[in-house]
């Protein structure tokens, strides 16, 4: 086995901690969350859905890489959406529009006036990471996508089968991610393994990428905590 299998294995290894293994998030899969719950994980969420191009811009600001620059702002446009596909593309259009399957307005979802501490606080602090480490790590810190799709088919199967009140439309954004995040997982993996050789280095992704976990822990815990 060669040093970058290993360092792919160890980064694989972080599954175990992503957040699908919350409390709410078994469940949310389970279906036994009421309407009100589902809404307060969408209205939060979406300060998390905000802060990806953010996230990504920050990463593009500090990576000297054109090759990197050029496929990773295709990020920024899958969340910000483009005015060649219109008004109502994108991620974060997406995940308003989930909002509003659930019965939350546009507004009470922009303003943040659900928004807890503990999501915000966790939220800031990606950002923040984002801007300040070593590009790479920055990087490094988004593998948490490689868990992302399994996530996500089972959150869709689960959201179809038990919360059938919510307009099927609205689900679209989880049925994106299906695909783009595997896209975006494998790119970003290739990035680790061919700049992180040394001990050091490899210690430093595995580290941005436990602390991603952390985040999405906490922003879960502030979720929880609130609508439990």
């Amino acid at each position: 086995m060669t040093a970058s299998d290993t360092l792919v294995d160890r980064l694989r290894a972080h599954a175990r901690s992503y957040h699908s293994a919350h409390p709410f998030h078994v469940r949310m899969n389970e279906g036994t969350l009421s309407p009100g719950q589902i809404r307060g994980w969408v209205a939060n969420r979406f300060a998390y859905q905000e802060a990806i191009p953010v996230k990504d811009a920050a990463i593009l600001s500090n990576c000297p890489d054109v090759a990197v620059r050029r496929r990773w702002i295709r990020r920024i446009t899958d969340h910000d959406g483009t005015e060649a596909d219109g008004p109502t593309s994108g991620g974060i259009e997406a995940w308003l529009r989930l909002g509003e399957a659930c019965g939350l307005s546009r507004e009470e979802i922009l303003d943040h006036r659900h928004l807890q501490p503990g999501v915000r606080f966790a939220v800031d602090a990606y950002v923040d990471f984002a801007r300040r480490r070593p590009w790479v790590e920055a990087v490094a810190s988004s593998l948490t996508e490689l868990f992302a799709p399994d996530l996500m088919a089972e959150r869709l199967a689960a959201f179809e089968k038990y919360y059938t009140w919510i307009e099927p439309d609205g689900l679209e954004y989880f049925r994106n991610r299906l695909h783009q995040a595997p896209r975006d997982s494998e790119h970003a993996l290739e990035i680790v393994v061919a700049h992180c050789r040394s001990a050091a280095e490899q210690d430093a992704a595995e580290a941005a990428l436990s602390f991603k976990c952390d985040v999405l822990w906490a922003i879960m815990d502030g979720i929880d905590h609130a609508y439990a």
